[in-house]
């Protein structure tokens, strides 16, 4: 039985959205999209080519010259009611992403809310956007300054949280003023086509967000959007190496740019900690969305006074998960977005296997379907292992021993507490908790995990810039 949503007009069939118009590809090509559970057919989308993308990029330069021109409190209203919208289609958008994503029914409705608050969030930011006066060492000089709108922004977006990472780009953009040309992601493409329609009942106006769809272009409208001289910024979630291919192509336009990239988090565990909370955090930073995210534990380090006891107690824990169907209300774990990652995932145990690890849990594929994977704890891991080195993105979690401060330092670059989230060569830290996202902080990382804030007033900041106003002949130069 496949799922219905109440208001069935939400799942936009052949269409993307270009200049105010719901309209379908040129060639008249449209790609498939399947439920990764059961491999039902959930509908088919545009497979837009660079010239539908260069008609979504003039309509949002042209709109760009109206909208910049909004107030911030103009701007602040309509994010609001795209976030009542939203808040108001919850369960419909929730079977959405649960059919194409295939995370559990609950964790889709989690997202929403989260999706939602950065729409909250940022309706707020949008009305205290502030510049400074600054004394200059001319005493007869005054300087003010403005922050801007950048214009035109690209933004390409991931299908791991479909909605929330649309909504963590889109809306910082809009509360600044920019206008918005969105790649959704071929994999889960509905809901971002959901969020559009419900931001067109919000009275967004003409031009002003465009959703272009595709899945075999995707790399030529990736393309389109990095060198487009009327693109004046890229904002990009993926992976690592798709990160540097767009960062090149972006430099010859020097385009602002954000990239939220790939991870590989160690979480650490003390022998002091707090032993069940140890065992609840990990397992949040690990198996949330199956391991699909760019935050999650890749590298489990425990104490080696604490390591038996907590193998022990997190294995019986992966034990108890349920893997199926997301919209099976026993379901705890979902499956994988498509088979080709399952690959990866079994590829990075085996060689775990085979230079030591032994598997305490899982390790193997499901008879469910070829997307599903059991959940996986492999211990005794060593620095050489694939999974130490490399995002796994999938549900394996790794338990690495360790026996002094020092040590870890060396695995993780890590300290201890405040030490370490001092000392961390890393953008994030979550202190006694699994859980670090949220609307209000800046989300991003450092080195090979990317730059740029999303999130917060920092995220706001990406989407804008500082003009400077000297006033001349203020006063006249005192003589001491």
């Amino acid at each position: 039985m496949q799922p219905k949503l109440q208001d069935p007009s939400l799942l936009k069939l052949n269409v993307g959205f270009i200049n105010d118009e719901w309209v379908p590809a040129r060639s008249g090509k449209t790609f498939e999209v399947h439920d990764p559970a059961t491999r039902f057919l959930v509908g088919t989308c545009p497979e837009f080519t660079k010239a539908e993308t260069n008609e979504a990029i003039l309509a949002a330069r042209d709109a760009f010259s109206k909208f910049h021109l909004q107030t911030g409190r103009q701007r602040s209203r309509i994010l609001r009611r795209w976030y009542d919208e939203v808040m108001a289609n919850a369960d419909d958008l929730a079977i959405l992403i649960t059919w194409e994503n295939g995370k559990p029914l609950n964790d889709a409705k989690a997202e929403i809310a989260y999706a939602a608050g950065f729409l909250e969030w940022f309706s707020e930011e949008a009305a205290r956007i502030y510049g400074d006066t600054i004394q200059g060492s001319n005493p007869t000089h005054r300087m003010i300054t403005y922050k801007e709108p950048i214009g035109v922004c690209g933004l390409i977006t991931p299908w791991n949280f479909p909605a929330a990472m649309i909504t963590r780009k889109v809306a910082p953009a809009l509360a600044a003023g920019c206008t918005v040309v969105c790649k959704a992601p071929g994999e889960t493409p509905f809901t971002a086509l959901a969020l559009m329609e419900l931001a067109c009942r919000a009275g967004l106006p003409p031009g002003v967000l465009n959703m272009i769809t595709a899945l075999d272009n995707t790399i030529e409208i990736g393309h389109m959007l990095t060198t487009s001289p009327l693109i004046d910024k890229v904002s990009f979630t993926g992976s690592t190496n798709v990160g540097k291919i767009l960062m090149k192509q972006s430099s010859y336009t020097l385009k602002k740019l954000s990239m939220e990239l790939g991870g590989n988090a160690p979480f650490i565990v003390f022998e002091d900690a707090d032993f069940d909370a140890a065992i609840a955090g990990a397992i949040i930073a690990k198996f949330r969305s199956s391991g699909q995210t760019c935050v999650c534990a890749n590298r489990i380090y425990v104490q080696a006074g604490m390591y038996e006891r907590f193998v022990k107690a997190f294995t019986e824990k992966v034990k108890s998960f349920k893997v199926g169907n997301g919209f099976d209300a026993a379901t705890t774990h979902g499956p994988l977005v498509q088979a080709r990652a399952v690959e990866k995932v079994d590829s990075h145990v085996r060689d775990a296997v085979k230079k030591g690890g032994k598997i305490t849990v899982g390790g193997h594929g499901l008879s469910l379907g070829p997307a599903f994977y059991a959940p996986t704890v492999i211990r005794d891991m060593t620095a050489d292992m694939d999974i130490a080195r490399e995002e796994t993105f999938g549900p394996v979690a790794g338990i690495f021993s360790f026996t002094t401060e020092e040590e870890v330092v060396k695995l993780a670059n890590n300290t201890s507490i405040f030490r370490v989230a001092e000392s961390l060569k890393i953008g994030m830290v979550g202190v006694n908790t699994g859980v670090i996202s949220d609307p209000a902080s800046p989300f991003g990382g450092v080195k090979e995990s990317g730059f740029g804030r999303e999130g917060s007033k920092y995220g706001l900041a990406e989407f804008q810039v500082i003009k400077t106003v000297t006033f001349g002949g203020m006063g006249k130069t005192l003589k001491i």
